[in-house]
């Protein structure tokens, strides 16, 4: 049972205590607007692999609704004003959900909860951000979010595949999507190649599994949780977890700086469970330091306490705050 799955069916038999709300913002968490970089790829050599970039992401990006235990993002609007927010703060990798809705469009979703947008509001955004700052570009996670299990969204019937329906958004935006992803399994780029367009890093079914020919080449496995290049440790039991959490994250940050420089990695900083709610893992909670605040300490040291870090690769975060942005991207 997937995680949005498992949540919602605890919750439907147990009585839970009032949450414990994270501790305090810092700069590394729930400070997104602090930031303000629209144009950082802009001054980087077209030579550059996206592999060697910097790059900070969101997990459920679109998720502002539905509680403390489904909501991942701080809330900058309905319709995308969300991502658009991000985008200006110098998010570059996004984490998108999508259910297939009558008439053949995708809705965002995280689990059973709307999201009060959809994937018009999203291509839309991403159109009109790109045609602002062609110098970029936004790297997009695909995943078809309804299981049809307890706690998450079921799929309209009578409807086309879930990959046809995302061909014909294709098609309604032509030149968004850099095509060789979006055509077959493609190589890496370099960012010369794929400046104002969207890059789609891998698109997953309802279940984990990958839609073959659409997406990266070198993330042919992943699936759900870790792969090869990707750390996405999800399940965080409980708050004292969080440790846990933190450490894989480190461990996956450590193998980033010292891997295959031609080689992309994403390492997941979310994690929740039905103890432990995004935010208190993102920020932290009854003591226990936070994902976020751990991050950015952990990058602003220096060789005399740990061999420093090189490379973060994409970064997926909760409630990213500004300082932990400028700081994840100034390692480009």
């Amino acid at each position: 049972m997937k995680r949005a799955a498992a949540i919602g069916a605890l919750i439907a038999v147990l009585v839970v205590a009032a949450p414990q709300p994270a501790l305090a913002a810092d700069s590394s968490y729930r400070t997104l607007s602090s930031a303000g970089n629209p144009d950082w790829m802009r001054g980087l050599a077209d030579s550059r692999s996206l592999a060697s970039l910097s790059i900070p992401g969101t997990h459920e990006t679109m998720a502002i609704h539905g509680g403390a235990w489904t909501q991942a993002q701080e809330d900058f609007g309905d319709s995308g004003g969300t991502l658009a927010a991000q985008l200006t703060a110098g998010i570059r990798m996004i984490d998108i959900r999508a259910r297939v809705n009558a008439g053949n469009t995708f809705t965002i979703h995280h689990g059973a909860t709307y999201q009060n947008a959809n994937f018009d509001d999203v291509l839309g955004r991403l159109s009109a951000f790109l045609s602002a700052h062609p110098g970029e570009t936004v790297l997009m996670r695909l995943k078809q979010e309804c299981t049809g299990e307890i706690g998450s969204c079921s799929d309209a019937t009578g409807q086309n595949s879930f990959s046809a329906i995302f061909n014909a958004y294709v098609q309604k935006y032509p030149g968004l999507f850099w095509t060789p992803s979006v055509s077959g399994d493609a190589a890496m780029p370099t960012l010369g190649g794929v400046r104002g367009k969207v890059v789609l890093v891998v698109m997953n079914g309802a279940h984990g599994g990958r839609f073959a020919g659409y997406g990266l080449a070198q993330f042919g496995d992943w699936n759900d949780g870790n792969s090869t290049y990707v750390q996405d440790n999800y399940n965080v039991p409980n708050v004292g977890a969080i440790a846990t959490k933190r450490d894989q994250v480190r461990r996956f940050l450590d193998a980033t700086s010292a891997g295959d420089p031609a080689r992309m990695y994403v390492n997941f900083a979310s994690g929740a469970s039905i103890f432990a709610q995004p935010q208190q893992v993102a920020g932290g909670a009854l003591g226990v330091q936070g994902v976020d605040p751990f991050l950015l300490i952990y990058l602003n040291e220096g060789p005399d306490v740990h061999t420093p870090v090189t490379r973060t690769g994409a970064l997926m975060l909760d409630f990213p705050g500004g300082g932990l942005i400028n700081k994840i991207l100034s390692f480009n």
